[in-house]
């Protein structure tokens, strides 16, 4: 069973890229959870069709301790398992120590004693908080993939999302499997995005590019694949998926300083000098 979290800056695209490519996953026959670790709880959405799935914070207030795996993970598109770690109370709390629960919950359950192929661990924003760091810190999730895109913030996100990986590498035995690009069409971002892995050590995993398809497909409250699966958006999706399968580069990267970043961004044309 491979465990594998995904990271980026907030609104980078996240939970649709880890939906869709899931979804590419589950469409190839492998056996997938999904847990989502944002308190908005919308890492699952369109594998369920729209489904507000009850979170594992919300159980546990609601019913206490003695409850079923099957009141908190649901199985969505392809046969996916999906759980919603959701959060505290608004104004009440660490988001992050949801991440900890529930995974804590779902080993006690033996969710992972299934067949299980891949869990994938959508995480929200940078690693900045201990809470949304627990994959890495304690080795929960092997795999990191970092969406990304070519710009500046997206990129200081990565860059820092690679320090925690780094910082935990040893005692996790945490790896990086690669970048994400999730286009957002800036000049010149793939050569950037692919230069940039490089300077991490790592490579660029796929470029997804830019499709309005994936916008229509979450209105309906699907993946691609699922609201289309002719569409040549689905193919990325699937070929995203296929990268991730058969990846054996997981290094321990090695991140940039502040000044070189913005020295690379400069050669690719994205900042002015």
């Amino acid at each position: 069973m491979r465990q594998v979290a995904i990271y980026g800056k907030g609104g980078i695209g996240k939970s649709t890229t880890t939906q869709n490519l899931t979804a590419g996953l589950g469409e190839m026959g492998k056996k997938v959870m999904v847990v989502g670790c944002d308190p908005k709880a919308d890492s699952t959405r369109l594998l369920l069709g729209g489904l507000a799935q009850k979170t594992v914070l919300d159980t546990l207030r609601e019913e206490g301790e003695d409850i079923e795996l099957e009141s908190i993970m649901k199985s969505g598109f392809a046969g996916i398992k999906c759980v919603e770690s959701g959060g505290p109370e608004p104004g009440v709390g660490c988001a992050g120590r949801g991440i900890i629960t529930s995974i804590g919950l779902l080993e006690r359950l033996g969710a992972y004693e299934t067949d299980l192929d891949y869990v994938f661990y959508d995480v929200l924003g940078d690693v900045v908080c201990g809470g949304f760091a627990m994959p890495i810190r304690e080795g929960k999730a092997q795999e990191i993939y970092i969406v990304a895109s070519g710009e500046l913030m997206a990129l200081y996100a990565a860059n820092n999302i690679c320090k925690g990986i780094r910082k935990y590498a040893n005692t996790g035995g945490v790896r990086l499997g690669g970048i994400i690009c999730n286009s957002r069409k800036v000049d010149g971002e793939k050569e950037l995005i692919m230069a940039f892995a490089k300077e991490l050590g790592t490579q660029m995993i796929h470029f997804v590019p830019r499709d309005n398809i994936v916008q229509r497909a979450e209105i309906n409250k699907k993946t691609v694949i699922d609201y289309d699966p002719t569409a040549p958006q689905a193919d990325e999706y699937r070929a995203l998926a296929r990268a991730i399968d058969g990846n054996d580069m997981f290094v321990i990267p090695k991140p940039m300083k502040q000044e070189r970043l913005e020295q690379l961004m400069m050669e690719y044309g994205i900042l002015d000098a």
